[in-house]
């Protein structure tokens, strides 16, 4: 479990390095040298307490950078004057770690107060969407097929693979059965319950996912689209054969990710809490 969430840290720490204000690697040197770790030490705690919270950080990463770029604004909280994101119905349920960056803001806030941004913050300790979506934010479908490769940790609930196992013809029938004992066919029954999405190494940053996929083993319906008969199935090959070619670009996709319309120079604000404007 250690050497896996080093990998995710020193990945994550990569695309952070990138993403941070101004875009530069070095730009927290000054005003706040002890912030990456700072950021690297609560995410390496809170990982060891709960392997699956590198996905989950991956994963609200990904969805706060398309919604007009990497800014942290999936962090908001709704007020009596103000709706924020952190409960719209695509994340409500659905997004989980909040706490785990309100933890982080706070150690950050103690040695460099007011001085590191929510989206860097999230940036540095962070992954669905369409090849559409990927095209116009400058990433391709290798870089679609590296992301989600996040799925190699973490899990998902029976509602979000029910339709795969029980009406996909693409999925492999004995992985399919032994799933469907912890997700009844009724809509409703047992939504919440869990399976790891890369179920040979569910904690470890690896290239099983893609093995899996192979063997028709995806959880999810948009997993195994990924290896299909379609222009992603070379790529998916490739991930499988080489874990260092699939980190690579892994590591790369994160960093054009990272640099999707963040906020720099005066734009935006330094928020003192993440969960609100100031």
């Amino acid at each position: 479990m250690a050497s896996a969430s080093c990998l995710c840290l020193a990945v994550l720490l990569a695309m952070a390095s990138a993403a941070a204000a101004q875009l530069s690697s070095t730009f927290y040197d000054t005003s706040c040298p002890n912030a990456l770790s700072t950021i690297k030490s609560a995410v390496t705690t809170a990982v060891n307490n709960e392997p699956r919270m590198g996905a989950s950080l991956l994963r609200m990463h990904f969805h706060d950078c398309f919604v007009d770029g990497c800014d942290a604004s999936v962090l908001l909280n709704d007020t009596a004057t103000f709706t924020g994101e952190q409960g719209a119905i695509p994340n409500k349920n659905s997004l989980r770690g909040f706490t785990v960056i309100d933890n982080i803001k706070a150690q950050v806030e103690a040695v460099c107060n007011q001085t590191v941004s929510c989206a860097d913050i999230l940036a540095v300790a962070a992954r669905d969407s369409v090849v559409a979506l990927f095209a116009n934010k400058n990433l391709n479908v290798t870089d679609l097929v590296a992301l989600s490769g996040g799925h190699t940790i973490g899990q998902a609930q029976c509602r979000f693979f029910r339709d795969h196992i029980y009406n996909d013809t693409n999925i492999n029938s004995t992985f399919a059965s032994s799933l469907q004992g912890n997700c009844p066919r009724a809509s409703g029954s047992g939504d919440a319950n869990l399976a790891p999405l890369d179920a040979p190494s569910p904690t470890t940053f690896n290239n099983d996912y893609f093995n899996s996929l192979l063997s028709q083993k995806g959880l999810l319906h948009s997993d195994q689209e990924l290896f299909n008969g379609g222009s992603a199935d070379s790529t998916v090959r490739s991930f499988a054969s080489s874990a260092s070619a699939f980190s690579s670009a892994f590591t790369a996709a994160m960093v054009k990710m990272g640099n999707i319309s963040p906020k720099t120079g005066s734009q935006g604000q330094i928020r003192l809490s993440c969960s609100k404007v100031n």
